[in-house]
Order: C-alpha cells, then structure tokens, then sequence
C-alpha cells in the first residue's frame, strides 16, 4: 500500500523537477487527452502544490508514485480536475446564440412538431453556462419546446463542475452577462441571499447532465442536430483534435450544426464534410 507517512518539518516545494512533470503530462494526457507543454509547469505547481500538502507528500515525486500506485485511479481523476481549465460564462460568444435562433431552430420547428426527436450537445460544458444558454435561446424561439421530444446534452470530464451545473445555483457575478429581462424570466433570486440565483424549472427539465471523457466512449443517442463544443479541442494534440472532429462530424444529423471556440478551426478528414456557414460554425452536408 502507498504510505503517505511525511514528517510534518518537511518544506513543501515550490517547484516540479523535469522528470516529475514529464510522468504528470503523460499521465494526464492518458487520462484526458490534454496536452502539457513545458511551459505549463509554474501552473502545475500552483495548481497541485495545494492537494500534495492535503495528501501530506513530500514533493512531486512522491505524488507521481501515488498517481501509479495501485490506489491511485481516485488520485488521477482529481489531478486531471484540478488541472482542466473551467473558464466560462453565460452567452459567450454571443453570436453563436444569435445564430442558433435566426438560422437553426427555424428548421428544427416542423422537425419536432412532427413528432420527431432533436437533440443539442454541450461537449465540455463546464459548470452549466453554456448549455443553460443554449436552453434560454431555445426557450425564447419556442416557449413551449419542453412539450416536444427535445433535450440537451450537458456533458464534461470534471464530475465536480457536473454537479455545479446539476445544482444549477450561480452568483450575481456568475450571471453578469445575463439581461435583466432574461434573469427575471429563467431565474429565481434566493430570498435569503440576493447574491444568489438558481436557474428555472423550465431549464432544468431540458437539460440533462452527465459526466464523459472525450476520449474515450461517446453516448449512444447521436445523431445530434446540434453540437456546442467550443474552446475545447484546443488543448488536444493535432491528431487528436482531427480525430475529434471526424467523430463530431459521424455524430451529426445531416444538416446538423457544429459550433466551435473562438481560436478553433476544423481539421482532418471532417473538413470536407462539414462546411464553414459563419464565425466558428459548420454545417454537416
């Protein structure tokens, strides 16, 4: 079994050795995916330096020997949360949402007043602001969408930002790029906490959260008519990011929409089959 048994006069240190850092990237990017360049140390010290004094190891040595360690499958999940990056906010990039209700869901209305199923992807949704966003756009297209066989996928590796965006509760500044008009009508204000805002049960019942690791096996319910996976596939390695989106483009309904980040562009064989239509969004043809 590992032992943790460090004496308490030991300096926790304020760096990572080549040989440490190079078993935590490869480490992470067996789990995740996720490539650690070299220049990301100072940010793995920040990050970790913390949970090896609350696991009482000496240095990064020794948490690499807890990581391979029999008992360290629990370890590698908490490492890769600590190290994935959650930046996100309501509506970002907001012409994405713009465009989802002036382009998209027009075509999806007789899709699902027919009876038939559709359904969006959150792929790496953080804590819930995305696809609570892409829910508001919905529900503001088509109020009463709840009633028809609709529902969004809210996926991420990072069980602990699932279940922030299960629970659906946010700070005043957490909800700072929400209209006025749109938080009074899609969130409750906690009436012990002015602070505090949950998200409406309009919201919840479209949304549904799950925990899933990109590189590994994707959910059964594909083909999606929509996909939202924005500033994520730039952490990958080029390979990988091609072979993500060759995946994205297989799990797309005909005419489905991919929404990108930012800084992303498609890549591999997905580029030929799915076709630039805006500022970071493609079409399957």
């Amino acid at each position: 079994m590992f032992s943790r048994n460090v004496s308490s006069s030991k300096v926790f240190p304020a760096e990572i050795d080549g040989a440490a850092f190079g078993i935590l990237a490869r480490i992470l990017r067996q789990e995740s995916g996720i490539v650690l360049a070299e220049s990301k140390k100072s940010l793995v010290v920040s990050r970790l330096s913390r949970r090896l004094r609350e696991l009482n190891l000496a240095d990064f040595s020794e948490y690499c020997d807890l990581l391979g360690s029999a008992e360290g499958a629990t370890e590698r999940r908490e490492m890769v949360t600590l190290l994935t990056t959650n930046v996100t906010n309501f509506f970002r990039e907001a012409h994405h949402f713009e465009s989802l209700q002036s382009k998209v869901l027009p075509g999806l209305v007789g899709k699902l007043r027919a009876g038939k199923k559709v359904r969006f992807w959150s792929a790496g949704c953080s804590s819930g602001q995305e696809p609570y966003s892409i829910a508001i756009a919905c529900l503001e297209f088509l109020p009463d969408i709840y009633k028809y066989d609709f529902k969004i996928l809210a996926t991420d590796i990072d069980m602990k930002v699932i279940d922030k965006g299960k629970r659906g509760i946010y700070s005043d500044l957490e909800i700072g790029q929400v209209s006025p008009e749109r938080l009074n009508k899609f969130f409750c204000q906690d009436k012990r906490d002015s602070s505090v805002f949950s998200v409406a049960d309009s919201l919840r019942a479209i949304v549904a959260f799950d925990e899933l690791n990109l590189i590994r096996e994707w959910p059964k319910s594909s083909p999606y008519d929509v996909i939202f996976c924005r500033n994520v596939v730039i952490y990958f390695d080029l390979d990988t990011q091609a072979s993500l989106w060759s995946r994205f483009s297989s799990s797309l309904a005909s005419g489905g929409h991919l929404f990108v980040g930012h800084s992303e562009r498609v890549s591999g064989v997905a580029s030929s089959l799915l076709k630039l239509t805006g500022t970071t969004q493609y079409v399957k043809s």
